[in-house]
């Protein structure tokens, strides 16, 4: 009698476990996916559907470094990047073609996840002259105290957040930091943008470590509380666009050829000896604020286009000392004051004290100046003649001093007042200072 209800007790013990086995199978077998939704993401059958992370049997990477979410917060990213937000975002991700791949190099260098550059996307559709209305500057819109933190430098003459590659290591090491404090990348994401110091306090407030509890609470602004949902939305489309009706538009690749520069140089000097345009110059670097490259560098490394160094250094090594820097030299008088002087220039107080070493703005009668010249600008619209325009003369706008007349103008550069009359149609006898004349002079008499 006990050998049949053993026998009974293990016929029933397989017979459930049988049922268990098949239950569980089942539920951990994949579901169809929803139409107009990539196919690494999960139907929202639940309030939070995760990416499937599962990875192919024929490629090691994952659709995704950073786990994503699908709730209704990130689909109403999704549908407002779709619909009223598409001309923007179509714009975003044109742009995006040409700064993706150095970002990502970046990234993989320090160990990052590579999706990490999508923060440029929505920071600031990846246009490094983007400047906030606090004032954060660059493609990852770095606050000043914050781009300083990280090695950027901001000065008059350059500001490192505008440059791709130097303002993307900075984010990089930002990031890892935030990660580091906070164990998540959601939470770090929500940190970059409210700063570290709000988001420790609302994980203390909501005894929580899960963005979306505090998403839920009100102890993080609306702006930060959109903010990773945006981020997860604009990422979900850059990597699927055709899924989403977008297109990928062929953009040049932000590429370079970089030369070391021993003294600071006029960008249209630099320019002609490379070959190219000013405009290219401007572009791939972006960090420089003004027309030349920053003084008191010992070895300033400027981008110039691929393929056109060789072409450049010889071109440069035959250029004359005297004409690779133009600056004015002007003899301080009595009265002066560096404000009056920046604005008779066009140039700005900072500049002057900066290139001369001035701790104050306090000048002393007597004492020479050099005062950098924007040729940029149509009041000193200076140019270089080639050899076969003239040799080794140039044109300038000179600005009629105090006391000046033609005459002593004309012998001071070794010309005559009939040159100086013809160069400038209806001048007459009689000259006033602060007034512009033209004047074609011998690089050896600026």
């Amino acid at each position: 009698m006990a050998q049949r209800i053993i026998s009974f007790l293990l016929i029933v013990s397989a017979t459930l476990l049988f049922f268990l086995q098949t239950a569980s199978a089942d539920s951990s077998a994949p579901q169809n996916p929803v139409p107009g939704i990539p196919a690494q993401l999960k139907p929202p059958t639940e309030d939070v559907a995760q990416v499937d992370e599962n990875i192919d049997e024929m490629t090691e990477e994952k659709p995704y470094n950073i786990p994503m979410i699908l709730n209704d917060s990130v689909e109403n990213h999704l549908e407002y990047f779709k619909t009223r937000g598409r001309e923007v975002f179509q714009r975003w991700l044109d742009r995006s073609a040409r700064y993706i791949p150095v970002m990502k190099d970046i990234f993989r260098e320090k160990n990052l996840p590579e999706d990490l550059v999508y923060v440029a996307m929505i920071e600031s559709g990846f246009n490094p002259y983007a400047v906030s209305w606090c004032k954060a500057v660059g493609p990852w819109q770095f606050m000043p105290a914050t781009g300083k933190l990280y090695g950027l430098k901001i000065n008059w003459w350059i500001d490192e957040r505008k440059d791709p590659v130097k303002s993307t290591y900075a984010a990089a090491e930002h990031l890892k930091d935030l990660h580091n404090l906070f164990g998540s990348w959601p939470l770090a994401l929500a940190s970059y943008n409210a700063g570290a110091g709000k988001v420790q306090r609302a994980v203390l407030r909501t005894r929580s470590d899960d963005f979306w509890d505090l998403k839920a609470s009100r102890y993080i602004r609306k702006e930060t509380k959109n903010y990773v949902p945006k981020f997860m939305a604009a990422t979900i489309i850059a990597k699927n666009p055709e899924s989403y009706g977008f297109t990928l538009n062929n953009f040049t690749p932000y590429k370079f050829d970089e030369v070391t520069l021993e003294e600071s140089v006029d960008l249209r000097l630099v320019a002609r000896c490379a070959e190219c345009s000013y405009e290219e110059l401007k572009e791939l670097n972006p960090e420089l604020r003004r027309w030349v490259t920053p003084p008191h560098y010992d070895n300033y490394v400027l981008r110039i286009p691929v393929g056109k160094k060789d072409v450049f250094l010889a071109n440069y090594a035959a250029i004359p000392p005297e004409q690779k820097i133009q600056w004015e030299r002007h003899e301080v008088r009595k009265g002066e004051t560096l404000a009056a002087l920046a604005k008779r220039y066009n140039t700005s107080l900072e500049a002057i004290r900066d290139i001369n070493r001035l701790r104050r703005n306090r000048i002393v009668p007597g004492k020479h100046l050099l005062i950098p010249l924007d040729i940029n600008a149509k009041s000193q619209n200076i140019r270089y003649l080639t050899p076969e325009q003239g040799g080794k003369q140039q044109k300038i706008l000179y600005r009629v001093r105090r006391g000046e007349s033609l005459a002593k103008i004309a012998r001071r550069h070794n010309v005559t007042v009939a040159d100086i009359k013809g160069w400038n149609k209806g001048l007459g006898a009689s000259i006033r200072a602060g007034q512009k004349i033209r004047l074609v002079v011998d690089v050896d008499q600026i």
